[in-house]
């Protein structure tokens, strides 16, 4: 009998996999924080998902209040076009996204996942400037090690050349040096100490002149606050981030927060422009925001921003997709907003220090460099590339479902996750690193 690995081999492709590259676990079931996955060498096991399914799923699966709001809206209507109509999930969870961001963001574009949303924040921010009497202004600053996705635009402000995109035709952007690492302790971050701020004045010194020199043909500032996820779960210091809001305040640039990732509490705080306390005046959200059922992201912007374009020759933010707010998706990501209860939050914060206890002991091998943990996220740096096929089988049997990449052996639990989960999570990545590299 053919089995569903087999089925699937050749067939379809995954994420940055060839076509005829390992095999891929089959999902036979998932549940809570757990998955049941098959090889198609006869392995099963009930594991714990370490990654959310690529950090969305933080309620865990089969929630029954998110399975319900599914139910409910499905017996209604499952999509309807967004122009020139609308509907009370969609209304629902602008009011929940504007009462829960920062006060300036009061104005909610609904996008099909986290690329576009991004490509709505530039498309947004051209159409700032224009209407400010600045159409020369379309090129865009990054950070190196940044990522904000696969599309066009986005691929565009991802790090040129440590990225994954370096193969395409993309606009030439400028990019800013990596800011300078943060120290975390117990899953936050320190305090900065005076070599800390040392490295922050001499990177703004960099970032402003080079922001300077090209601030008449920019549009905006495009950054992953805190913690840069793809480009190596890479933690740096706050004070950054501030300082890019300076700086863009100083050359009339809009600053772009790509808090896709990051969204929704995963570094400790509700968003990671929260550690730097600035707002900006564009905020991108996904993955987490359906809980990880179905793709949805949204883009807010304050109320200045929307003026401008409401001001301008064309009166519209220039994008529509298909699916634009869609009723399932929107249903269900009012439901996943609304269990982020204080007490979900706080546990955020103690899966933090569980992580950063649990995972210690992975510093103590040979081929390890670096721990850290940061709210909701553990990272095993090695001093060599990951043997992912090994590591994620090891991990496996030893309870838990992983995904490295490059260096890394990281972790972004559920915000379910319960005590026991976290530890077989750290457990099964340092057995699994133990055991392949040493």
């Amino acid at each position: 009998m053919t089995t569903l690995v087999e089925r699937d081999r050749g067939l379809l492709w995954h994420p940055y996999a060839p076509l005829d590259g390992p095999a891929p676990y089959a999902v036979v079931d998932a549940s809570g924080t757990r998955l049941t996955l098959e090889s198609d060498d006869g392995w099963r096991g009930d594991v714990v998902d370490a990654m959310s399914s690529w950090w969305c799923a933080i309620h865990g699966y089969r929630h029954p209040e998110l399975d319900a709001a599914v139910h409910q809206q499905v017996d209604r209507f499952s999509h309807v076009m967004f122009g020139g109509l609308t509907h009370e999930p969609a209304v629902r969870l602008a009011e929940q996204l504007v009462a829960m961001t920062p006060d300036p963001l009061r104005h909610v574009f609904l996008a099909d996942s986290g690329s576009v949303s991004i490509e709505v924040a530039l498309k947004l921010a051209v159409q700032y400037q224009a209407a400010h009497g600045f159409p020369e202004r379309r090129g865009f600053v990054g950070l190196r090690g940044a990522y904000h996705g696969d599309t066009s635009g986005a691929m565009s402000v991802c790090d040129p050349v440590d990225g994954m995109h370096a193969l395409f035709p993309v606009a030439e952007q400028r990019f800013l040096p990596r800011p300078p690492a943060a120290r975390v302790e117990d899953g936050r971050i320190a305090e900065p100490d005076a070599e800390d701020l040392r490295a922050v004045a001499a990177w703004t010194a960099d970032a402003d002149r080079i922001v300077a020199e090209h601030a008449d043909t920019l549009a905006a500032i495009v950054v992953e606050p805190v913690l840069q996820g793809a480009g190596g779960m890479y933690a740096y210091r706050p004070e950054c981030v501030a300082e890019l809001r300076r700086i863009a305040d100083r050359h009339g640039l809009l600053l772009i927060a790509d808090e896709i990732a990051t969204g929704f509490g995963r570094t400790g705080t509700a968003f990671a422009v929260g550690h730097a306390g600035v707002c900006p005046d564009v905020l991108c959200v996904g993955k987490a925001l359906t809980g990880g059922y179905v793709t949805l992201a949204a883009l807010l912007c304050t109320g200045d921003v929307a003026e401008a374009i409401t001001r301008s020759p064309q009166r519209a933010l220039l994008h529509g997709p298909t699916f634009m707010a869609n009723p399932l998706a929107c249903a269900v990501a009012s439901a996943s907003l609304s269990l982020l209860t204080p007490e979900r939050m706080r546990r955020v914060d103690e899966i933090g220090v569980e992580l950063a206890g649990a995972l210690a002991k992975a510093s103590t091998l040979d081929s390890v460099g670096e721990v850290r943990a940061l709210g909701a996220v553990g990272v095993v740096a090695l001093d060599r590339p990951v043997d992912v096929p090994a590591v994620t089988r090891a991990a496996l049997e030893h309870g838990a479902w992983v995904r490295p990449f490059r260096n890394l052996v990281y972790t972004m639990p559920p915000y379910v996750a319960d005590a026991d989960d976290v530890a077989t999570i750290a457990g099964a990545i340092t057995s699994a690193i133990a055991e392949v590299h040493g």
